[in-house]
């Protein structure tokens, strides 16, 4: 018999170690039965977009100072969730944390082989994120030095067939693999479904569980419960058809039945982009 678990919010999704302000996920397994929150390992010539946000002044050495996760999406540029950035997180406005740095090319974050670690030159959260809700909860980037060609993703668009529900798509990231504090020092993914907004809008309909809107976010995952992105896992990929449609943002748990992840909806990081720079990939 299925044991009931108590619900708590995961907002924001970070590594919450060495922090107070942030809820911690409950010892208790937030998956049910055999479920493994993080999927399965891969390597990072799997989704070689996905990069580590690294702080170790802020959270030590143990993983190479990983917190959030990020995607790039130009040479140069590297987008992430806004409230990865916040002063309760990096103890500082991001362009006063001593040592940002973006991870990436590695499958283990303590690899000493391959990859790079690229300085942060500068971050701009999104003028229209709203803290309370999550709406817009997207930041961006630029690093001191380019990465690979190969490790860029594209962005889809607002018209794009891979936000429809039910297209299968995979979230990958440095997070909790258990739901109960479990951080891995490699890479992990996840393959799940992109669920329809009335669905999301039904498991979120506000109050403290959080409210989804579905203009700015989509929600994946499967009704039933399953794998899941979870704490750690913010700002991380959600990949479908080779192009980005997600960045990981919150939920409820982490892959309970009833409570979907909820992802950042990628065509507004694009039109924000195009808004300020004419073509996303100028960012």
């Amino acid at each position: 018999m299925r044991r009931s678990v108590a619900r708590a919010l995961i907002r924001p999704l970070v590594v919450a170690a060495a922090m107070t302000a942030i809820p911690l996920v409950s010892a208790v397994p937030a998956a049910s039965d055999s479920v493994v929150v993080g999927g399965f390992p891969i390597d990072i010539s799997q989704a070689p977009w996905t990069v580590a946000l690294s702080s170790r002044d802020r959270f030590g050495g143990t993983r190479a100072g990983q917190f959030c996760g990020g995607v790039a999406v130009a040479r140069t540029t590297v987008i992430t969730a806004a409230h990865c950035l916040a002063d309760d997180v990096l103890g500082a406005p991001p362009d006063r944390a001593l040592d940002l740095t973006v991870i990436t090319g590695r499958t283990d974050l303590l690899s000493v082989r391959g990859g790079a670690e690229i300085a942060v030159r500068a971050a701009r959260i999104n003028p229209r994120y709203d803290a309370a809700t999550n709406s817009g909860d997207f930041a961006v980037l630029t690093l001191a030095k380019p990465v690979p060609q190969s490790a860029v993703v594209a962005m889809a668009g607002a018209d794009d067939p891979a936000y429809a529900p039910g297209t299968r798509a995979v979230v990958s990231g440095w997070g909790d693999t258990t739901g109960a504090g479990a951080y891995p020092r490699r890479l992990h993914a996840a393959r799940v479904r992109v669920l329809p907004d009335d669905l999301c809008a039904r498991a979120y309909p506000g109050g403290e569980d959080g409210t989804y809107r579905a203009g700015t976010m989509l929600c994946a995952g499967e009704t039933t419960g399953g794998p899941d992105a979870c704490q750690g896992d913010s700002g991380g990929p959600l990949v479908a058809g080779g192009r980005l449609i997600g960045l990981v943002s919150w939920g409820s748990g982490c892959g309970w039945p009833g409570s979907p992840g909820v992802y950042t909806r990628v065509s507004e990081v694009v039109r924000e982009l195009a808004s300020r720079h004419g073509r996303p990939e100028d960012a």
